[in-house]
């Protein structure tokens, strides 16, 4: 979600010019690429969520590359702190599996939890701030929608589990050029 500045009014009056600005969001509902984007990504890519934009940005070694519209598991868009509070963790991962899957179209599996995941756990558990007998959880990844609700996406309706969910015709565009391997840094 980007800011868009836009002009509410202009008011031309002998001479004497008033403009009004307010900001809006813009909608998610469509993803943007770089010009020469026709011939996919140029070499190693990597994959940055800002939980705060709704935004995936895939960068290769020219620059940017896209930008596509995401959701999460919670509406809080905090950091992950244990298993079943459906936040989407926050850190550096990488895809270690692909696969395509029978509701949501493609899987990209991240290594949540990595040695941070875990440090950050263990600390939260001392400091009180989760349950001693609490998880950490896993199973963390990009997918897609359930089938015909990419409108949850246009709406930012989080509805998963803590994973990042696409549009079905963007998830399917980047898992075909996203290889295992990957880096994808998660942030707020």
């Amino acid at each position: 979600m980007k800011t868009v500045v836009v002009l509410t009014s202009v008011l031309l009056a002998g001479g004497l010019m008033t403009v009004n600005t307010h900001s809006i969001k813009s909608s998610p509902s469509s993803s943007f690429k770089r010009a020469d984007a026709s011939d996919g990504p140029v070499g190693n890519i990597s994959i940055t969520i800002d939980k705060s934009d709704y935004e995936l940005t895939v960068y290769d070694e020219k620059g940017w590359y896209a930008t596509y519209p995401v959701v999460f598991g919670n509406n809080s868009l905090e950091d992950k702190k244990m298993e079943g509070d459906n936040n989407t963790p926050e850190g550096n991962f990488k895809i270690v599996s692909k696969r395509i899957h029978e509701k949501w179209f493609r899987f990209m599996a991240i290594d949540y939890p990595t040695k941070e995941s875990w440090e950050k756990f263990k600390l939260r558990k001392q400091r009180g701030e989760i349950p001693a007998s609490a998880s950490i959880g896993g199973a963390i990844g990009i997918h897609g929608t359930w089938p015909n609700e990419d409108f949850v996406i246009d709406k930012y309706k989080n509805w998963t589990m803590g994973c990042i969910s696409m549009k079905k015709n963007d998830v399917l565009e980047v898992y075909g050029y996203t290889p295992v391997g990957t880096r994808v840094t998660i942030r707020r």
